[in-house]
């Protein structure tokens, strides 16, 4: 057949557009000149290269434009190297070991066969020189590549891997101890019965179970599920930093999502808007609620479920770890038959522990206790909660009305956002109701700025709260592999120990061990700032002091700031320099 060389001309603007490779130009203008594709159908696989972020070749493959086996014979000829159909070859499981999975998955490696010291290995890229040499890292063999339709090979990849090997595969045989099932599971439309048939392969099954009772096991708070343009990551939140645990075949990315919505009962079919759901597994003897989150990302939708495992909440403020004196304030504080309560902090500092625990202690069949929470995060018995719904109107400043119509003794607000809801709960506290609730500030001084700033009459604050206490979470140094160790006398400084003080501490850290997983740390410990609202402190607020001159009389009167807990907790050998200076201010 005869090409217009005008169109071998266009094909080569082409090329350069679409960025592809030696090797690929070379297939393409074979594939053009022998009439197998035209510059339309070039066209058309380039769209889909842009929307799907495949090469070039699977594109054709997959749309159909070209069979497989004529697109595998022309890259032959092109890299001037043997091809191969993978669907006629059978593949040993001990051949397959000498190739890590992921390594496979990520650069489209496929081992077929060994003879002596050679290993022949099916490539989509033959001529990727980077990837020929780690290969022969890797196996410790010479490499004799081969060339695979890039559509069929991935396919091999993923069938003959599987889930059986590498990080997914140990995960898988740690499943296999533990006992996990679906709770609670709403019903299901025609449509999405369809869609739980496609996701409920064993495989996938087996992975989401798998991923769920591991995280509950180690002890995360959260999961994440992400998804790039070419490969799939799962992270775990453990004792407050992200740690990547695996990176399952990309192949799975559209069943995992489905999977996990229509065990949340999302709407698996929408997939351009944020949805919010829960989960409810027994995992082993326990039972655990999964809180799920969708985000439309650029290449799929991102998923994070937060842990609600009410068996590791630890209601019991003694264990806390406050200072004696700082924890008598808060005891005395929650004691009182009225007046506010406020936690501050960051998101992930603790502040529900930290209410529901207050809460806990005072829960008793005498006591009418109300909250209204975005979310509910635990149920609780003998509380009568409330789940915000800001789209029907019930928000906390609504809700919190309606408590006042409920008889209540102590009501307990998630968070203060506005003049609204600041207003409606210093109103509570002014008149016999014990408020608890939380806000965004950085210390606890500032607790009382922020809400004169949302627009309280300073006399409100004044008169309606009784303390605040800020809070942070640092990591433990753990305790199997706790070493001594030192810091340069400028960290020591900018951390406010004075060279006098230095002599009084002995400073370790972990040098990371298989039992918390080489970080150095396992779990976390509270740092806590306890204000009490002393009369002094109250003329204060009166007359607009500013603060750091109420910051200043707190100190004075014996406040333990954020930054001297930690150092106390470093004194003590709990947690490291470097935590208490990343979580607090000097």
């Amino acid at each position: 057949m005869t090409v217009d060389p005008q169109m071998l001309e266009q094909a080569e603007i082409a090329f350069d557009a679409a960025g592809l490779t030696v090797g690929e130009r070379k297939i393409i203008q074979r594939l053009l000149s022998d009439g197998l594709i035209t510059t339309a159908d070039l066209d058309k696989a380039r769209g889909e290269q842009r929307n799907s972020g495949m090469r070039i070749g699977y594109c054709l493959v997959s749309l159909g434009i070209v069979p497989e086996n004529d697109y595998t014979r022309v890259a032959g000829h092109a890299y001037g190297v043997p091809a191969i159909d993978l669907s006629q070859v059978t593949l040993e499981e001990k051949v397959l070991s000498l190739i890590p999975a992921d390594f496979a998955s990520k650069h489209l490696v496929l081992p077929l066969r060994r003879m002596g010291r050679t290993l022949t290995v099916a490539m989509a890229e033959p001529t990727d020189l980077n990837v020929v040499d780690d290969l022969k890292f890797i196996t410790r063999f010479d490499i004799e590549p081969v060339v695979a339709g890039e559509y069929t090979l991935r396919q091999s990849i993923d069938k003959n891997y599987e889930v059986a090997h590498g990080k997914l595969g140990e995960l898988l045989s740690e499943l296999e101890e533990q006992d996990v099932e679906l709770v609670e599971e709403a019903d299901t439309d025609a449509a999405e019965e369809v869609a739980l048939r496609e996701v409920e392969d064993e495989p996938v099954v087996k992975l989401i179970n798998g991923i769920l009772g591991d995280a509950v096991r180690r002890g995360a708070s959260d999961i994440h599920v992400e998804p790039y343009e070419r490969e799939l990551r799962v992270r775990y939140r453990i004792d407050g930093a992200l740690q990547e645990i695996m990176q399952p075949p990309p192949r799975m990315r559209a069943a995992l999502t489905s999977r996990l919505k229509i065990l949340a009962d999302l709407n698996i079919a929408e997939r351009r808007v944020p949805q919010d759901g829960r989960i409810k597994m027994k995992i082993g003897k326990k039972v655990i609620d999964f809180r799920v989150s969708t985000l439309p990302t650029l290449f799929g939708e991102k998923i994070v479920l937060r842990i609600l495992d009410k068996g590791n909440l630890a209601f019991d403020l003694e264990t806390f770890g406050m200072e004696p004196s700082a924890e008598q304030s808060f005891l005395d504080a929650i004691a009182n038959p009225y007046g506010m309560v406020l936690v501050t902090g960051p998101t992930g500092s603790g502040k529900t522990t930290t209410l529901y625990s207050a809460l806990s202690r005072i829960n008793t069949d005498e006591v009418n206790i109300m909250t209204a929470e975005d979310p509910v995060e635990y149920n609780l018995r003998g509380i009568n909660q409330v789940q915000v719904r800001n789209e029907i109107g019930l928000t906390f400043a609504s809700a919190l009305k309606a408590f006042l119509r409920q008889d209540p003794n102590v009501v307990m607000v998630g968070e203060i956002r506005d003049l609204e809801t600041g207003g409606i709960a210093v109103k509570a506290a002014l008149t016999g109701h014990l408020v608890l609730s939380t806000l965004h500030t950085n210390d606890a001084a500032s607790t009382i700025t922020r809400m004169v700033d949302m627009g309280i009459e300073p006399f409100n604050v004044s008169a309606a709260v009784n303390l605040i206490t800020a809070q942070r979470l640092v990591r433990r140094i753990c305790t199997n592999c706790k070493v001594e160790t030192s810091y340069l006398p400028e960290v020591l400084r900018s951390a406010g120990i004075k060279g006098s003080e230095v002599d009084d501490y002995v400073f370790y850290r972990g040098e990371g061990c298989d039992s918390c997983g080489g970080s150095g740390y396992a779990g976390r410990q509270g740092l806590y700032e306890v204000l009490a609202m002393s009369p002094a402190i109250r003329r204060m607020v009166l007359t607009g002091e500013s603060t750091a001159d109420i910051k200043a009389q707190a100190v004075e009167e014996g406040l333990i700031t954020l930054r001297a807990d930690g150092l106390l907790k470093v004194k003590r050998g709990i947690t490291t320099l470097d935590e208490v200076i990343k979580e607090t201010a000097a």
